[in-house]
């Protein structure tokens, strides 16, 4: 690619984001470059070569470089990644687009949807950008087990085979495998919606409930989120792959997971506002609940554990009351297209 050096550019200084950012110094040897808002969190990256708000003391590969500036970050780089919070995403895009050139590859590392919208992030970045070779990078990856070098995968889903060839050579190392998928709707959609299904076994979780339970919300979880996302047009496969079921083992089992310590938080009775500010970070499920119920009505399709979600965290009902409803539903076949069918 003319004028474009083989390096990584990523936007987003939250755990993910600064995770990703290291993930890519040790994969290469080319400088990459963090932008993150804070000046002190810059400051303490380019000097301390940590990230204490997010990470700890963990330190970060001499190679990665914070900024402030998107016009630092953007030009030049090959590969652009894009971390920011769903609610803070057009936003940022936008202004990171000023600076983007049709020849790279912008990937988004968001996993959620937009309001009212239904709009995907890969979706944002190609109407935000001049950009076309544009993905996202989605599957069981959380953050705090990378950093510390435990080893894992990840799948860069593009239309384009270039971008996920130049994710995959950006990114893989001994400590992250990297898979590519063309199913960029399936592997978004499955890393939003898993989110809320993790609310869910936390939820269980708090409540002192054991693993056969935790089982049926994953697997039954997981049938909702590859109904909707085959009504939307996703390949069924993608949701028996990593960003599928292998993000929804991690993300619903792990107190790693913030939408899981959610869940945990609401069986212990504490209001949503206090959980959310103790956890200092974004917790995507709560904003993807409200969507993907706007979204599966717009298609007529049934999603009762995310409707269950949705009466704890905006109705106020109980972590029993849900459990209930959702036992005492009527009996049905459990592979069945008619899924109006009642088990006879």
């Amino acid at each position: 690619m003319s004028g474009l050096k083989e390096r990584v550019a990523v936007v987003g200084g939250g755990s993910w984001g600064t995770t990703l950012a290291h993930l890519a110094a040790m994969a290469g040897d080319e400088e990459v470059v963090l932008w993150m808002r804070d000046v002190e969190a810059v400051r303490e990256l380019n000097e301390e070569r940590t990230n204490r708000r997010y990470l700890g003391d963990v330190r970060l590969a001499p190679t990665v470089r914070a900024t402030t500036e998107l016009a630092d970050a953007v030009p030049d780089a090959q590969l652009v990644i894009v971390c920011v919070p769903s609610s803070a995403f057009r936003e940022v895009a936008g202004q990171a687009g000023e600076f983007v050139t049709g020849d790279q590859v912008l990937l988004s590392a968001t996993k959620g949807l937009e309001p009212r919208t239904f709009v995907r992030m890969s979706q944002v970045l190609a109407e935000e950008t001049c950009a076309r070779k544009v993905g996202a990078i989605s599957g069981p990856n959380l953050a705090k087990e990378l950093i510390a070098g435990q080893p894992g995968a990840t799948v860069v889903a593009s239309r384009y085979r270039e971008a996920i060839v130049v994710g995959a050579r950006l990114l893989h190392s001994r400590v992250l495998r990297v898979y590519g998928n063309q199913d960029v709707k399936g592997v978004e959609l499955a890393g939003a919606l898993k989110n809320v299904i993790a609310i869910a076994t936390g939820v269980a979780h708090g409540l002192g409930l054991g693993v056969n339970v935790r089982a049926m919300l994953i697997t039954r979880g997981l049938a909702e989120v590859q109904r909707l996302g085959v009504r939307l047009g996703a390949d069924p496969l993608t949701f028996s792959g990593l960003a599928g079921i292998g993000d929804l083992l991690a993300t619903a089992s792990s107190e790693l997971s913030r939408n899981f310590r959610v869940g945990l938080g609401l069986a212990q009775g504490r209001p949503l506002e206090a959980i959310l500010d103790e956890l200092g970070e974004v917790a995507e499920g709560v904003n993807t609940t409200r969507v993907a119920l706007e979204l599966a009505r717009s298609v007529d399709v049934p999603l009762p554990i995310i409707e269950g979600v949705g009466r704890l965290v905006f109705e106020g009902a109980t972590p029993r009351s849900v459990l209930d409803d959702l036992m005492t539903r009527a009996a049905r076949y459990e592979i069945d297209f008619d899924y109006t069918a009642e088990v006879r």
